[in-house]
């Protein structure tokens, strides 16, 4: 193994596609046969996570020189949407994981790009912890990065939405960086271990939907970060906001699955009939079959849009290697716009197949003992992210008026400071579907 790696190969899913998932697809089917008793008992999914971890699931990105399966991003999302059928939570909880790969492969081709390489392909996992909490105005930050007398680099600071954390290894977080040198007052990125004294994870996050991804809070104590490991926050790569709605995508497209999948046993398995209805049995109603079959297009649409989008980031990462400024610069334009797009139709359409299929059903399919209502939870949580009456709007304006999408999204307690010159394709993680109920700050 070198200490150098190369771009993937072109953004296409071909037949190594099916190679890779063929690894994965028992682990999904494992999952999945858990996923309900997760849900019901609300446990995190350790089980879960430690399956995907063993099989080096993690290193998914990472080229094949380097111990990964070198999939493109088409191929990454893809099969998160493949996982996100098994069980919608395993994929968030997986998020921010994904997205610090990504930005590492986006790093100078070096030696200590290749250590974390290397630490993905042997299992390492990466949570999130971006949000900031208490009144914090836009574009700021209250969590630091300092050094100590005895020159040690600590971190100090309370997130929420730490999506992912409590599973991980490492932990990507977002803070101001203090003293010494020139580098005081920037933002960074600290990759903090995520298992020492210093750092206390809790599972507090009471959403109705989502609730085993693990996104509650996370604090830190004088949490030791090496100085290796800290990032200039304006060094992130550049589709970066693109990358986490697609993660979005990848699972509503992956609930939509689940969803074809329990009308269709469901309605399968039924033997009572309505008086009112059209067949002997309801597995030959047309009108029962109509509704499974809209939600079945629903779900190949989805699919369809999720992947689709995957492409748009895919060239982007090609051109951040291989193309000129202008037209990585076009191709983050792209990525940008095409995963908003697939935002504002999913996040309707997905929904409404979650609540369809229950016309389909029957009263039976209200009894707790199934948590079929799970999907339309699931669905409504992921679609609250970013708010998508805005995308919509940054959509239209982008088609009327060739205005470039913005790159930063930013939440807080009114305004504060503008985003930091270069940090022009930076986004935080998780779970915009609570930010009313507690004061924060974030950058989403």
């Amino acid at each position: 193994m070198t200490d150098t790696y190369r771009a993937p190969s072109p953004s296409i899913l071909g037949p190594a596609y099916e190679a890779i998932a063929a690894k994965y697809r028992p682990i999904f089917a494992r999952i999945q046969a858990t996923a309900l008793e997760r849900e019901q008992q609300r446990r995190l999914g350790h089980d879960a996570i430690q399956w995907l971890k063993d099989a080096r699931f993690g290193a998914l990105r990472v080229p094949v020189e380097h111990g990964g399966d070198g999939a493109t991003l088409p191929q990454l999302f893809q099969l998160l949407v493949e996982l996100a059928e098994a069980d919608s939570n395993i994929v968030q909880a997986l998020r921010g994981h994904f997205a610090f790969v990504e930005d590492r492969l986006n790093a100078p081709r070096d030696a200590a790009t290749a250590v974390w390489l290397r630490r993905f392909a042997e299992g390492d996992l990466a949570g999130n912890a971006w949000t900031e909490v208490g009144n914090v105005a836009i574009g700021d930050v209250i969590t630091r990065v300092t050094q100590k007398g005895d020159g040690r680099w600590v971190v100090n600071g309370r997130k929420f939405y730490s999506t992912g954390s409590i599973f991980a290894d490492w932990i990507d977080l977002y803070a101001r960086r203090d003293g010494p040198g020139d580098g005081t007052g920037l933002d960074v990125i600290a990759a903090v271990r995520a298992r020492q004294p210093g750092v206390t994870h809790h599972d507090d996050w009471d959403g109705f939907g989502q609730r085993t991804t693990g996104s509650g809070t996370s604090v830190y104590q004088d949490a030791e970060v090496e100085p290796e490991n800290i990032f200039r926050f304006d060094t992130r790569f550049k589709y970066q906001t693109a990358f986490y709605q697609l993660f979005h995508l990848a699972t509503l497209a992956g609930i939509a699955r689940a969803i074809t999948r329990d009308a269709a046993a469901q309605v399968r398995g039924r033997k009572r009939i309505f008086s009112t209805g059209n067949a002997p049995s309801v597995a030959q109603d047309a009108q029962v079959l109509q509704v499974v079959g809209e939600v079945s297009s629903i779900a190949y649409a989805a699919e369809a849009t999720a992947v689709r989008a995957a492409f748009a980031a895919q060239r982007a990462y090609d051109a951040h290697w291989n193309g000129t400024p202008e037209e990585e610069r076009q191709a983050n334009i792209e990525a940008e716009l095409e995963s908003a797009q697939g935002q504002v139709v999913l996040s309707e359409a997905v929904l409404r197949a979650a609540g369809q299929f229950f016309n389909g059903l029957g009263a039976s399919a209200a009894s707790s003992a199934q948590s079929l209502d799970r999907h339309w939870r699931n669905a409504r949580t992921v679609a609250s992210h970013n708010p998508v009456i805005y995308k919509a709007r940054i959509v239209g304006d982008w088609e009327v008026n060739g205005t470039e999408p913005p790159y930063v999204w930013q939440i807080g307690a009114g305004p504060g400071r503008p985003a930091a010159a270069g940090t022009d394709a930076a986004s935080a993680t998780d779970a915009a579907n609570a930010e009313q109920a507690r004061p924060l700050a974030r950058v989403a």
